[in-house]
């Protein structure tokens, strides 16, 4: 059958609230222009991110009721561990709250915190927000090394999440003292949620053994990687999706994981790291701030829905239904004249702003300006990703249309097609926007906003 359904029933509903656009008018002004502060009660269709927003399953709530939550060594603490193990192979595993949470001890194990990052320089094919954050705060430097076809948004190529590997050739060769570890963040968030390839996670294994260099995977989102590998990858169409998973894990030293992702929960996050003596280091830090190594700020009962997550998130049937519906997406934008990145990712569609607002010039930041005008015309929350998150570092103005995982049905995925299609119309009614007010670090999330 030609028809890719949703591989579950729906046994709860959430009801949401409908809206008019002069209502919607109100909150974005109450909110001053920022998505981040408007509350969720008062949004018709939330694809602000996909993190941590999933329904889980079944198994998932049935799991959580048998949370032991004993502070040490509760058996659920062991489940996940067991389910975590065999996913990776790694055997040192740290649970923490949130993706986050992993990327901060993972920085001060290898690298230190205050000024100790002072010099250093950290590459990966493109940093997400929280992931430069944490490095630019111990005074490290975060460098993008993405392949030159990951920086076009309409450029049809398979694999645009892909390290450019003569570019960080060229870095190790030139500061090799200089970089403590490399980063490979799969799928590739900044720039669309685009899949890195095997071939190019074993070439840049093979740059980092030659130099005695770490490699860490930012694997937030490692299964739609897989699925994407086995799609687009010669040699991989017949292989399971935890095979390849393991593939992918085998060829990195340690790894953060927001479990708020391909974990399926709504809280919980994973840090690997191979290495005994820095495991160590990052499990004395884990209980300075999180608590004990195996609880890591969580209860027993996240602990249990993260182990069941973990192995539903590579199961086939969701695969097959999960990505064709994000592709289903893009293709109706694309069907209307909507320039997005191309092919579509594994979790979201990105609207390239910037030629949906070509009226609006970069300093009135595109990207945002679409996001408050999507919302006030059908009450959908999306996320700029561009000058206002990234900043300097941003090379596309892009909007976010990030999927929750088994959260909509197809008639809620027309209904953001309509309202996308029916603003092309009028988007040259679109105003610009200005920052009045921000925060040093991260400052989308509570930025204060007016139209130009």
């Amino acid at each position: 059958m030609n028809t890719i359904i949703e591989p579950f029933r729906i046994k709860s509903v959430d009801p949401i609230r409908m809206s008019e656009p002069e209502e919607r008018r109100r909150h974005l002004q109450q909110a001053e222009f920022n998505l981040f502060r408007i509350p969720a009660e008062h949004v018709i269709i939330d694809l602000l991110t996909d993190s941590g927003t999933g329904a889980m399953s079944s198994a998932q709530w049935a799991g959580m009721m048998e949370g032991d939550e004993s502070y040490a060594g509760a058996k659920s603490y062991y489940r996940f561990h067991t389910a975590v193990e065999n996913l990776t192979g790694i055997p040192n595993i740290l649970p923490t709250h949130q993706g986050r949470a992993s990327e901060r001890l993972l920085v001060e194990a290898l690298i230190g915190s205050g000024d100790a990052g002072r010099g250093l320089v950290v590459p990966n094919n493109a940093h997400f927000d929280t992931t430069r954050a944490n490095i630019e705060h111990c005074n490290a430097q975060a460098i993008d090394l993405l392949t030159e076809a990951g920086l076009q948004p309409t450029l049809e190529a398979p694999f645009k999440g892909n390290m450019d590997t003569v570019a960080l050739k060229k870095l190790l060769n030139d500061r090799a003292a200089d970089v403590p570890f490399v980063m490979m963040t799969v799928t590739c968030n900044s720039n669309g949620g685009q899949p890195v390839s095997l071939e190019n996670l074993r070439a840049v294994r093979a740059i980092c053994d030659k130099y005695g260099k770490p490699l860490i995977l930012d694997a937030a989102r490692f299964a739609e990687n897989s699925w994407l590998i086995r799609q687009r990858e010669p040699g991989q169409g017949d292989r399971s999706p935890s095979a390849i998973t393991r593939d992918m894990f085998d060829l990195c030293d340690g790894a953060t994981i927001s479990a708020k992702k391909d974990g399926i929960v709504n809280i919980g996050g994973v840090l690997l790291l191979r290495d005994d003596e820095m495991f160590q280091r990052a499990s004395n830090l884990l209980i300075l701030t999180e608590g004990f190594v195996t609880y890591g700020g969580l209860a027993g009962r996240d602990l249990e829905a993260m182990a069941i997550g973990f192995t539903e998130a590579l199961r086939e049937d969701y695969l097959r239904y999960r990505l064709r519906s994000v592709e289903y997406l893009g293709e109706k934008l694309l069907d209307g004249g909507v320039s997005i990145m191309q092919p579509p990712g594994g979790h979201a569609v990105y609207i390239d702003a910037e030629a949906f607002c070509s009226h609006i010039p970069r300093e009135h930041f595109p990207g945002q300006a679409l996001v408050c005008a999507l919302y006030e015309h059908g009450g959908i929350r999306a996320c700029e990703i561009g000058s206002v998150m990234l900043g300097d570092h941003a090379v596309m103005e892009l909007v976010r249309l990030a999927i929750p995982r088994r959260t909509y049905t197809q008639s809620h995925i027309d209904y953001v097609i309509e309202v996308v299609l029916d603003l092309q119309e009028r988007r040259k009614l679109i105003p610009g926007m200005q920052i009045i007010e921000q925060a040093p670090a991260l400052r989308h999330f509570t930025a204060r906003f007016a139209p130009v």
